[in-house]
């Protein structure tokens, strides 16, 4: 049987519960949303000619995959002792981030990360701030993150 798949269109995608999401970020950023009607989603994240951080965050059904498929990235994140910690992503790398796990993101310039998001996130929003981490990784300039990972 020959492989021959039917394309199918966003008003059929819609039907189905599929919505299309994207969105220009302040930092820059620009993300390209595709989400499920259970709040499951895919993410695909552009960054901006200039290094930046996302916002502090974390969610309480979601479990959030990020790959790095070009540049890099900084991981910081809230660990289970409450002792904040950062780590350097490169191309093909990837991480895991469980629900209740206080994370951010620095993206260096123009790169591409890949966001998968699932878990039954349906009953409204699912994410909520978090104000420590953010005081924390905001303290990093790109300069900064620069000296301590990339340039080894």
């Amino acid at each position: 049987m020959k492989f021959c798949p039917k394309k199918i269109s966003i008003e059929e995608a819609t039907k189905d519960g599929i919505k299309l999401n994207f969105d220009q970020m302040n930092n820059g950023e620009k993300r390209y949303r595709l989400v499920g009607p259970d709040g499951s989603g895919y993410c695909r994240t552009l960054g901006s000619n200039k290094g930046a951080w996302q916002n502090s965050h974390y969610h309480k059904a979601a479990t959030e995959i990020y790959i790095v498929q070009s540049g890099w990235i900084i991981y910081g994140e809230i660990d289970h002792s409450k002792n904040c910690k950062l780590n350097y992503l490169k191309e093909g790398q990837s991480v895991t981030v469980l629900p209740f796990v206080h994370h951010n993101v620095f993206m260096s310039p123009n790169s591409v990360v890949h966001t998968v998001k699932c878990g039954e996130t349906d009953r409204g929003a699912d994410w909520f701030p978090s104000e420590e981490l953010d005081d924390y990784t905001k303290s990093f300039s790109e300069e900064d993150l620069f000296k301590l990972f990339v340039n080894i």
